[in-house]
């Protein structure tokens, strides 16, 4: 099974298999910060490591390999969580991934893809390929993106997720920069990790009254 770390409350009804980005594994302090905020909103968590991030490497798996990881977490999660509903993304190129995954065929049990700052472009190079795929994902998909993500311009990315049609939820979060760090000013904590939770949990809610 691949490295993993679960955390499941008491009365969790989801699981949320938790993908990390490209430059820290999920044992990075925002990946436990969600995993927590999430936990007190009885929302599970299956965080997951990708393979060249075990290895202590820096530079990404191929694609190929990083969709593979993915399948591998969502049947760890299947096997982990039968009793759950499962929802799958993560942290910018972990929800890339995800979706990526998804878009080649979907995943069993896996009712909707969270993504936490969708990458949508290098920065300071705005275009949109990156999301040419997400036309063929099929389950709902909720986009939480800071106004100030230098990786997904939201002039680009609000008439994609609009085009996405119903299926599709963009969430702003003011002043939220890459890694959802906000200035004190608007946020005393710094951060948006409380604001990520609960734009999750809400959303879940209305999956919940969408479907059994």
């Amino acid at each position: 099974m691949i490295d993993h770390l679960l955390v499941r409350p008491p009365d969790a009804r989801w699981l949320y298999v938790f993908a990390h980005g490209a430059g820290a594994g999920m044992r990075h302090p925002f990946m436990e910060q969600v995993a927590s905020a999430l936990a007190a909103r009885a929302i599970a968590t299956l965080r997951y490591e990708f393979p060249y991030m075990a290895a202590g490497q820096k530079r990404p798996d191929p694609p190929a390999r990083l969709v593979a990881t993915v399948r591998a977490a969502c049947a760890a999660a299947r096997e982990l969580a039968p009793d759950l509903r499962l929802i799958a993304g993560g942290k910018s190129m972990g929800g890339r991934m995800t979706s990526t995954a998804l878009a080649e065929a979907p995943e069993p049990r896996v009712e909707g893809i969270a993504f936490l700052g969708f990458p949508l472009h290098p920065a300071r190079q705005p275009a949109t390929t990156r999301a040419a795929h997400l036309a063929k994902v099929t389950v709902p998909m909720l986009f939480v993106q800071g106004t100030r993500d230098a990786l997904a311009e939201p002039e680009l990315l609000r008439p994609i997720v609009t085009a996405l049609g119903a299926r599709a939820t963009l969430r702003e979060i003011v002043g939220a920069d890459h890694g959802f760090a906000v200035a004190r000013r608007i946020h005393p904590s710094g951060t948006a990790i409380e604001d990520i939770a609960e734009i999750l949990a809400t959303w879940l809610t209305l999956l919940s009254s969408a479907s059994p």
